[in-house]
């Protein structure tokens, strides 16, 4: 049996469809995860709202980060995410377009990889407050690259996030 190595997901969504609304999507990951027996120690930061990244005509994104422990390599963990995104009905209309769920592997332990399918640490992680806030809610004392995450994070705008609690928003 595989060892258990730390990794983090990026979760997102804007469109809702007949499988759900993409709050629902991103809890559903949580659920299925926590009862599959190849992920242990699974954790979701708070939820959070953003403005589309890339193209700006579409709904604003719900956004979080899970952590988890898997004995899954990068690339079953890649096919996996993309396997919840089916179930989730995602449609790939349009690069950076709107989408019922996103599941990106943000790290794979400490590993860095880049082929034609995954690269990790992901490519977009250092430029999107939406990915590096619930990072940083998940671990402060994550370093990627060299890089801590709380440093990473202070040098970002958050005007665009807001933090979702209860059902409602909040600005950071």
């Amino acid at each position: 049996m595989s060892k258990f190595v730390q990794i983090y997901l990026g979760l997102g969504g804007n469109i809702a469809n007949e499988l759900g609304d993409p709050t629902s999507h991103i809890l559903s990951v949580l659920e299925c995860l926590q009862s599959d027996d190849r992920f242990i120690e699974v954790r979701l930061s708070s939820l959070y709202s953003s403005k589309p990244f890339g193209v700006i005509d579409q709904p604003d994104f719900v956004n979080a980060v899970l952590s988890a422990k898997t004995n899954l390599d990068p690339m079953s963990l890649l096919d996996f995410c993309q396997s919840l995104e089916s179930s989730a009905g995602r449609v790939r209309l349009r690069r950076w377009g709107e989408r019922s769920l996103d599941v990106d592997v943000l790290l794979y332990d400490d590993q860095i990889i880049k082929n034609d399918r995954l690269t990790v640490p992901h490519a977009g992680i250092f430029e999107r407050s939406f990915v590096l806030v619930p990072l940083l809610e998940l671990s402060q004392d994550l370093v990627i690259n060299g890089q801590k995450i709380n440093d990473l994070a202070l040098a970002h705008d958050m005007s665009e996030l807001t933090k979702i609690t209860n059902g409602s928003l909040s600005h950071l």
